[in-house]
């Protein structure tokens, strides 16, 4: 998810949901350790529960960076092992960890070694043509050797030749099973899966069998699914509406705009919040083109919450003619 879910877009999910656990974009452990810090791990305090997400390869710095990431009050560290992005190529971490699994140990062991966080694995089953049974076993394997006792795992292989990063979300056959086996094979660990999770109904689906889910393009795409997690997955509190969420959010815009942020990094993120109903169209051309204009505020997304009522009100109208005339 990297370029997408940054901090506006999580504080925006959190609007939705008070109890799932966000997940920042993949940062390079280099760019921590000599980046800037603000703009690279900052977040808003409403974001909790969130997890740093960390791509590497070299322990020293992986421990660098999980203590640097329990200083900042994140809630987990999370070892990248399976983005299979040109970038990560080149640095031979990511998804090409799959291929060295005893690495992986070294670099979670450092990690638990350094934070009292919760240090955890997001893999893939496999790369290219390693066997996916095996490539998944080994690496948890020496992974539970070296402490660690939660993976997300990704039920697809990552092909790093022949595919680009874009094939590799949908081309490699998911294989559930799988991951199913490897909870059954690891009782005591907590295993959550991913890939190819569309709705919030197959998520429960994959909750007979493991312990998580982990959603991403969809929640990205379709954020409104959100605001039903915390009654049907934590038993708490009711389904938060589109509406409710855009209201919700709004001090957190007035607050970064006062700040100097531009409108456009905020609203990106959220275009898919009207998914499915009537003047969803036009919300999002609102949102998208009228934000780019220089002061833009808070009047856009008023005007393209403005374009959904009306239009949901022209469609209710509708619907109580057909009924009249029905009914005549």
């Amino acid at each position: 998810m990297m370029d997408w879910t940054d901090r506006h877009c999580r504080a925006f999910h959190r609007t939705l949901t008070r109890h799932a656990l966000l997940y920042t974009e993949m940062v390079t452990t280099k760019a921590v350790i000599h980046g800037d810090r603000e703009r690279l791990l900052g977040y808003s305090e409403v974001e909790h529960p969130v997890a740093l997400q960390l791509g590497g390869s070299e322990p020293a710095e992986l421990a660098q960076c999980a203590k640097i990431a329990e200083d900042w009050g994140y809630d987990e560290v999370n070892l990248n092992c399976g983005c299979p992005s040109d970038r990560v190529q080149s640095g031979s971490f990511g998804a090409c960890l799959m291929r060295e699994p005893q690495l992986v140990a070294d670099c979670m062991q450092a990690m638990i070694e350094a934070t009292h966080l919760p240090a955890t694995v997001k893999c893939r089953i496999g790369v290219d043509d390693q066997a996916a049974r095996d490539s998944l076993f080994a690496l948890v394997e020496a992974c539970k050797k070296a402490g660690v006792t939660s993976f997300a795992v990704h039920a697809r292989k990552a092909w790093l030749k022949g595919l680009s990063p874009k094939e590799n979300r949908d081309v490699p056959p998911l294989d559930y099973d799988l991951v199913y086996e490897l909870k059954r094979s690891y009782p005591e660990l907590t295993i959550a899966i991913n890939g190819g999770i569309g709705s919030l109904e197959a998520a429960q689906g994959h909750l007979q069998h493991v312990d998580g889910v982990m959603l991403g393009r969809v929640a990205y795409h379709e954020p409104a699914l959100l605001g039903q997690v915390d009654r049907m997955f934590f038993g708490e509190g009711v389904d938060v509406g589109p509406f409710a969420a855009l209201e919700a959010y709004r001090p957190y815009m007035a607050g970064q705009l006062a700040a100097g942020v531009p409108l456009t990094h905020m609203t990106r993120h959220m275009l898919g919040i009207m998914h499915g109903l009537p003047g969803a169209r036009a919300f999002r051309r609102i949102m998208t083109v009228d934000s780019i204009a220089p002061g833009a505020g808070l009047e856009v997304m008023d005007r393209a919450v403005a374009a959904v009522r009306e239009a949901l009100a022209a469609s209710e109208a509708r619907r109580e003619a057909y009924e009249l005339k029905d009914a005549e």
